[in-house]
This record gives C-alpha cells, structure tokens and sequence, in this order.
C-alpha cells in the first residue's frame, strides 16, 4: 500500500463520525432514489404482466341492450383483435349484521368456457358449474372484509328482486384493483362487492336473455385506438351505446396510473435535494482538511508528489466517502423498495408481484451520488493544485482583523470575553457561516415540508367531510328519478333535511382536448353537498352555463365565455354546446357544476335527480336503513362516516404512505447535518480550543466559544429554513395531489413549530457529542503543537 493510501486510512478513521454522517445523508438520497425507481418498476411491471395474462379489454363500450349478432360486427372493425360481450349490472348486497345494503357488480362469465376477456384469477374455490344459477363467485377483497366462507349464502337484489347465491369462490381481476362503487371516487372493500355468475343466470336476472349490455374489446399493436372508440360507437349507437372508452379512463387504472405518476413526480424533485446537501457537506469537510493540512500538503510536494497524485488524494477520500454512502444506500433502496412493493400488492389486490429494479436504477444512483460529492470537492481541490510546497509549508498569513477594534470596545460593555470570541469568529467568517446556516435551514425545510403535507391530507380530510359534505347520509337511484322522489325522502323516519343533486357521467371536448367524467347539479344555497373554492367560500351556481375546476379547466385548455361540448353518455346521449361561466380553485377532484335546473333543462329531463344527501337524527338510522333497503329504485346508501375511513385509507396506502417515511427521511438528514455543522467547527477550533484550555478558560467556557457559534448558526437557519419549507411544500404537494384529490399548501404554524423543535434538539445532541470531544482534549499534546 502507498504512503498515500495509508495517510487516507487514517484520515478516514479521523474522521469517522463526519464521513459517517455525509454518508448517511448520500445512502438517503441515494436509497430514496432506488426505492421510488424499485416501486415504480414494480408497479409499471405488474400491472402490465396482470394485464397481458388475464386479457384486460383496451375498449369498453356500454350498451342499454343489444344482441349478441352484434359482436360479430364489432370484431370486422379494423384493428380489433378480440371481443366479447357480457351481462353487467346493479346490485344491493344484504350482509347479516349491516343495516347498510352494501353496493354490487354483477358480472356474467360465458358458460361453457373462460372468458376471451377481463378474464378473473381463482384464489380459493372453483369455477361457476354450468346451469347452477345459484352459484356465485364473489371478490376476494370484499370476502376478507367480511370473513366470508366458501359455502356461505349471500342475499342480493338485482333488477327489483331478491335472490340467495351461495360463494363457490373468491377471486381478483385486473379491472378491478380499486373496488370503487359506481358513483363514487374513494374505493372501500368493505362497501363495495363484485359478484361473478353464469350468464344465463344474470341473464335472467336483467331480461337480457340472447343480449349483452356491455361490449369488451381488446385492440391490435399499432392500431388507432380513437378511430376504434369511434367505430365502436357508430355500431351500437341505435342500441343505447352510452360511449366508448379506454382502459385509462376505467377508474380502476386511472387511480393506478395517479398513484405512478405522483410516485414519479416525487422521485424528480426529492432525490436530488439529498445529493445537493450531501455535495455541500463534503465541499465543507474537504475545504478544512486541506486548510488544516497545509503543511502537510507542502511536505508531500516537498518529497516528490505531483499535483495531480496530492490533489487525487483529496478526491479519492470524496469518492470514498460517496460511494461508501451510495452502496449503503443502494442496500437499503432494495430492502425498502422490496418492502413498499409488497405494501402496494396488498393495496392494488395484485394476485403476483414482479418485483424489478432496472441495474439503471443502481448506476444512475451510484453515478448521481459521485458526481455530487465531486462537485463537492473539485472546488476545493483547486487549492491544492495551486500550493507550492515553500508557501504550503509557511503558516497562512493572518486574517486581518484591525478593523473590528471598534467594535470590540463595544461589545466589552455589555458582553463577556466568551461571549466576544463568539461573536468576532461568527463576523470574521462570514462565508463560512453561511455555508452552514444554508445546510442546516435546508435540512429544517425538507422536514417541515413533509410535515406540512403530512397535516395537508388531514386537512384534505377534513375539509371533504365537515365543510364539503355535511350530510349524515346520501342515498342514489339506479337511474334519474323524479322530483317526486325528493318528497318522498322527506317523509322517511329521522329525515331533518333533503338536497337533491343530478350527476350525469359526460365526456367534456375542447377542439381536440376531452376528458371523460361527470357534470354535477346543484341546487342555489346548497348545504349539504357544497362546490366550494380553495378559500372555502361557496362557487355560486350561475343561471346559465358551467363552472369547471382550474384542473380540469387546464387538462381542456379552455377559459371563461368558451363554448364547452358535453357528450352525455345517458338517457338519450344528448350533445350540449354549453359556455363556460367561470373557473374555481377547488380541493376535490376535477369537477363540473351547474344548475341543477339548468342541467335538466338542457337534457330535456325536467325535476329529474339522481342523488339525494340527507341529514338525519341519529336515533333514527336503523329505521331509516330499513324502509331504504326496501325501495327497489335505490342503488346504494354511504354514510359520511364510512366514506371518511376510506378515504383516510386511501391516504394512508400507497403513495400517501411515502410520506411518512420521507418525513423519517428529512429528519436524518437534518440531524447529520447539524451534527457535521458541529463537527466542522471543532475541527477548525480544535486548537484554539485547546489554547483556551491552557490559559485557564474551563471546560464551560471553552464549550460555549464553540457551541455559542452552532446556537448562532441555528438561531439564522430557522427562520431561513421556514422560508425553504415552504417553498418545497408547493412541490411535493403537486407530486402528491392526483385528479382525485389535492392537498392544499398553506403556512401551518405546528408544522414549522415541530421542524423548529427537531433542529434544536439535534442541535442539542450534536452539542453534547462535540462537548465530550473537548473535554477529552491532550493539553500536554496541544502544547507541543507548533503553531
């Protein structure tokens, strides 16, 4: 081994504890890096592999009836590869013990062979037998919510009568990752069930024996898949067709792909936050090696040693450090990326997981973490090339400082020597200082932005459920109901207050934009189901037009007085030209609102509603539940509560869980870099220090010289750091707001309070660590010292 791999052993084992740290703070980011790339591969690579294996249709084309001679027509149109037509409709689900109906699917599977699509993975059990009506395979998402059994008797009402299945099976499908109840945006395994059986059965069922109402297509490589969705549409037209549409506006997929999307909006703007911090760390670290070892440096020229062999030296100890950290960090990036793949199988219902990390991921992390600690370092190296040996081996020339004579006459009247030597270094090195101020307020910020959005999802939360909805219970019809229904809801027991809203699923086109969703009814003054703005203030509902949310007004690229195009997919598929009255600020969603009375006027379909939102004494509930479980026009009953939790759980899985661990995450590195803020400076006063020690300075005094500086340091970062915070809150809050929901970004005192509280308690540990290496100081050692 060269001398000069063995004088970097030792400075390494020196300084441990700081290259510990900056390695630390390089495996974070550099873990982080990996993780999210593992997840998202992970997840990329499954959903594509459940697709591919179980036939997932690319095009759905709903129908009110149409014959089964029709399938012929859909698969002559070019680029279609497979079709096939099945039965799937409504159902209320009676579970023992629920006085909640609970809301179904019912799907059909062919009778006597697999489906050519949206085939369905068996879990437990077997197949449907042909002509046992009876039989029924349930989701086995729904059955572990309930503790189903096989053998177990289900009472279902589908299409105003009641019938008894009993569970021969549990299975998944890819269609359905998200159990989410037609209707509704927030999926709940324990509200919403999916029930397979044969077709006769659902055929009878439906009176569709000899039809389908629903068309799945699965489209060739390389074909069109809009000219497809427009051919579809023209054939089943004159059978009901209530519009085509792609896999990616199934809302299963659509949550799948918001959850990727915000995983990868995250990846882009967190990692590199980590290599930035880490770079400015050792670019401090390097900076006082070479400073304190200038002697050295000089020597080793003085013997023989290139520039480029001393200042190599000094690079390979950052490359050391960087790539130590990033191999750590590459380790704990396959275990936590292992570990949250497995977290999204059980939230996705994957019935597989492929668990994948592209050999990119790792060079890309390595590579990232290298190049940023050798933009650390190579400004300091330059300083090394520059010293000759004759100036190296000559002390530094004195910093100047008779300028600050002055004001050390007045710092004398009111501050003790301590004091002043705190004081005059802090001044003296303003650069310095600086540097560390900007390291600490970085660490404070990321951890305060992760606590901000950490309370922007309880927020979310709240706002949704206490000035949004302020209903107890809502309660949808199978189809438009008049407003005759609105009064008979009023006479139901415990009913204190009606608001009847119409919901109409649209597709919204702008020139060559659209997006596929629902337009919503208001009625003035609405309560209990509000539109309201970011400001919590009402949207007033204009006479004549549409209000459209600022996200959805962005996706259509269209302003205020545009004429917008509804392409109602219900009823008799009207087409609205509709102006665009105005553009809200909303929190949930991207949604659509009109006058209620305006909607039905220009759909022809005057008093019509489609849900009613009720206020209800509480006494009354079960009484309540009982006279709606037995009114054939409802579709489903949700109670505020249990929508609440499951979208408390929505938020908590997933991507929502991210960020709990980079809120762990944040606080790592804000303690390692105080901790290294700490550090550095004992490094640079370690012989002043001792000197105090000498003259007569006790081990109080002498900490307070050094630790006096770090409380500066901290004391500047804050405020510095509530400011960065905030900054990187609006960030991550877009990575992590999806068309479903978005987190709103405000100052929030008890986060900034909390992040404040954590610098200084790392503070006070990295002060206490660095104390005990000042108390453990060789006097007679730093007296031998040449100055």
């Amino acid at each position: 081994m060269s001398p000069l791999n063995r004088k970097l052993l030792r400075d390494l084992w020196r300084i441990k504890g700081q290259a510990g740290a900056i390695a630390l703070v390089v495996a974070v980011g550099v873990s982080l890096l990996v993780m999210m790339a593992g997840m998202l591969s992970s997840l990329k690579e499954t959903r594509a592999a459940y697709y591919e294996r179980y036939r997932l249709s690319d095009v759905v084309a709903p129908v009110t009836r149409a014959p089964l001679s029709l399938l012929e027509r859909l698969a002559q149109i070019p680029g279609v590869a497979a079709v096939e037509g099945r039965i799937f409709g409504g159902a209320l689900v009676d579970m023992p013990g629920q006085a909640i109906p609970i809301r179904a699917s019912a799907v059909s599977l062919p009778t006597h062979r697999a489906p050519r699509l949206n085939d369905l993975y068996l879990k437990q059990g077997r197949m449907l037998v042909p002509g046992r009506t009876e039989e029924v395979i349930v989701l086995d998402s729904f059955a572990k919510a309930h503790d189903l059994m096989l053998g177990d008797t289900l009472t279902a009402t589908m299409n105003g009568a009641r019938r008894s299945f009993r569970i021969v099976g549990f299975a998944m499908a890819p269609e359905f990752l998200f159990t989410t109840a037609p209707g509704e945006f927030v999926p709940d395994d324990a509200r919403f069930a999916v029930l397979w059986m044969n077709e006769d059965a659902l055929a009878a069922a439906f009176d569709l024996k000899g039809a389908f109402n629903e068309a799945l297509l699965s489209v060739e490589r390389g074909a069109m898949p809009e000219a497809v969705l427009d051919a579809v549409d023209a054939i089943v037209d004159r059978y009901g067709g209530q519009g085509a549409y792609l896999r990616e506006d199934h809302m299963s997929d659509r949550f799948i792909s918001e959850e990727i999307s915000g995983l990868q909006a995250t990846s882009v703007v967190v990692p590199p936050i980590f290599m930035g911090v880490a770079a400015f760390l050792l670019n401090i670290v390097i900076t006082r090696m070479v400073q304190a070892e200038r002697e050295q440096i000089g020597l080793i020229k003085a013997f023989g040693y290139s520039d480029f062999e001393v200042g190599f030296h000094y690079f390979k100890m950052v490359l050391v450090i960087a790539v130590a950290g990033a191999a750590f960090g590459c380790v704990l990036g396959l275990w936590g990326g292992r570990a949250m793949a497995g977290v999204y199988q059980t939230v996705y219902h994957f019935p597989f997981l492929v668990f994948q990390i592209s050999p990119a991921s790792f060079v890309t992390g390595v590579g990232v973490s290298v190049l940023a600690a050798s933009a650390g370092g190579l400004f300091v190296l330059r300083r090394v090339f520059r010293l000759t040996p004759a100036v190296a081996m000559r002390p530094p020339a004195p910093m100047d400082f008779s300028r600050s004579g002055a004001l050390n006459q007045r710092l004398k009247s009111w501050l003790d020597q301590p004091s002043r030597m705190v004081i005059r270094r802090v001044m003296r090195n303003p650069g310095r200082i600086f540097g560390a101020v900007l390291g600490v307020a970085v660490g404070m910020g990321l951890s305060s932005a992760q606590l901000s959005i950490m309370l922007g999802f309880d927020e979310t939360l709240d706002l949704t459920f206490g000035v949004i909805d302020r209903s107890d219970v809502s309660v949808s019809f199978f189809e438009p109901m008049p407003a005759a229904a609105v009064n008979a809801m009023k006479h139901l027991p415990g009913v204190v207050e009606v608001e009847p809203t119409r919901a109409v699923g649209a597709v919204l086109r702008n020139g060559l934009h659209s997006y596929r969703g629902s337009v919503t009814g208001l009625t003035p003054g609405a309560s209990l189901s509000r539109a309201v703005d970011n400001d919590m203030n009402d949207i007033p509902m204009p006479e004549t037009g549409i209000v459209l949310a600022k996200a959805l007004a962005d996706i259509l690229e269209i302003g205020p007085g545009d004429m917008l195009e509804i392409e109602v997919l219900e009823g008799r598929r009207p087409v609205l030209q509709v102006p665009v009255a105005s553009i809200a600020e909303t929190l949930l969603g991207a949604p659509a609102f009109m006058h209620m009375q305006s909607l039905n006027h220009e759909m022809r379909e005057w008093g019509r509603v489609s849900v009613v939102y009720l206020r209800v004494d509480s006494a009354q509930l079960p009484a309540l539940y009982a006279e709606l479980k037995a009114m054939p026009s409802v579709a489903g009953v949700t109670q505020r509560e249990d929508a609440r939790a499951a979208m408390q759980k929505l938020m908590d899985t997933g991507a929502g869980a991210m960020r709990y661990v980079m809120a762990a995450i944040a606080g790592i590195i804000t303690f390692g870099i105080v901790y290294n803020a700490a550090r550095i400076a004992y490094g640079e006063q370690a012989r002043d220090l001792a000197s105090l020690r000498v003259i007569g300075f006790t081990r109080a005094e002498t900490a307070f010289v050094l630790l006096g500086e770090l409380a500066i340091v901290i004391l500047l970062a804050l405020p510095l750091g509530v400011g960065i915070g905030y900054a990187l809150s609006f960030l991550i809050a877009a990575g992590f707001s999806t068309d479903l929901y978005q987190i709103p970004t405000t100052f929030r005192p008890d986060a900034f309070g909390t992040a404040t509280a954590a610098v200084v308690l790392a503070a006070l540990v990295s002060g206490w660590l660095v104390r005990r290496d000042i108390d453990k100081v060789d006097l007679v050692a730093t007296l031998k010292t040449r100055e």
